[in-house]
């Protein structure tokens, strides 16, 4: 069996999340769903007002690595 690999490359270099991965991923702070903005390659938490970044197509879920959203 041949593993499917969860992200594909778009034509300006960004890696494009599988839409079924998103639904699949929460805050790890708030369980709360996220929103993906392909432009800065994050995941941002509305409710806990943070953005997780995506690292080569991988999202990094650990509330260290996340960057907190002005406003």
């Amino acid at each position: 069996m041949q593993e499917r690999d969860e992200t594909q490359p778009s034509h300006n270099g960004h890696s494009v999340i599988d839409p079924r991965l998103l639904e699949m991923l929460v805050c790890p702070l708030s369980k709360t769903v996220l929103e993906y903005d392909r432009a800065n390659q994050e995941l941002i938490s509305r409710t806990a007002r943070l953005a997780f970044p995506i690292r080569d197509g991988i999202p990094i879920m650990v509330l260290d690595e996340a960057r907190a959203l002005e406003g």
